[in-house]
């Protein structure tokens, strides 16, 4: 999804980003990881500024992160670190030495005794300059921790900028669809060319039948008596044949 957004989406450098992933329990997408991804990941977030889209890595500790992908990372919000343990107190130092340089805070001494919802921050000034170190109060999220309601989904749905352009479907037509579609008009054509072929050989063959009546000695016997007959009755002329019949003489 980070690679899509990174190839599609523009929007410059805006004062605040337009989509922002927090992702959880970083230390897993990066453990393990092969090097094409962890290349990939390292070019996603050096161009994805430029995008309007801002990402946070979620973890315990700074040295779960990849140094490629933590020096891409400006603003930082460090919450409580305990080191009960000899490798608790080596990577406490380690992430000591990430952080800007404080007056007025000791940064090993502040990242263990921060309580419930308090956190060490720095972010990037206007300038790109890393702010100096804060330990503050985060405000909790003006959220509720439950399934939203359909209205008001449906409310922040209708609010996005993207509503008007995607609100209506479009199903365009896929090369599966065209491909269908020219199959069938070839077969169609095939039909309609094999049925004029047996139309006209149907013609022929009954021309051919007629022909062949015409040309047969009857036929030519009933036309001569039909044009005898014409001319008969044009010119007066008749042909009398006789027959005994009744004692009377009929005339044809």
């Amino acid at each position: 999804m980070l690679n899509y957004i990174k190839n599609y989406l523009e929007a410059g450098d805006l004062d605040k980003p337009k989509l922002v992933f927090f992702l959880d329990e970083a230390h897993l997408l990066f453990k393990d990881a092969p090097r094409a991804f962890l290349d990939q990941i390292e070019q996603v977030i050096r161009l994805i500024r430029s995008k309007g889209v801002g990402i946070f890595f979620c973890t315990q500790m700074a040295q779960d992160v990849p140094v490629n992908v933590l020096g891409q990372l400006g603003n930082r919000i460090q919450h409580v670190l305990r080191a009960f343990t000899p490798q608790d107190a080596d990577a406490l130092k380690q992430t000591v030495k990430t952080y800007p340089r404080s007056d007025y805070y000791q940064i090993d001494q502040i990242l263990t005794t921060l309580g419930i919802g308090q956190a060490l921050v720095t972010v990037l000034n206007e300038k790109g300059i890393p702010t100096e170190v804060a330990a503050t109060h985060l405000l909790p999220p003006t959220s509720i921790m439950g399934p939203m309601t359909q209205a008001d989904y449906e409310n922040q749905v209708r609010q996005s900028d993207v509503y008007l352009k995607y609100k209506d479907p479009i199903d365009p037509e896929s090369a599966y669809e065209m491909l269908t579609k020219r199959m069938e008009e070839h077969a169609k054509a095939e039909v309609s060319a094999k049925e004029e072929v047996q139309q006209a050989k149907n013609q022929k063959e009954e021309k051919g039948m007629i022909s062949e009546a015409l040309s047969s000695p009857l036929a030519k016997q009933i036309g001569r008596e039909v044009v005898r007959g014409v001319f008969g009755m044009l010119f007066g002329k008749r042909t009398t044949s006789t027959r005994k019949k009744s004692g009377g003489l009929f005339g044809f």
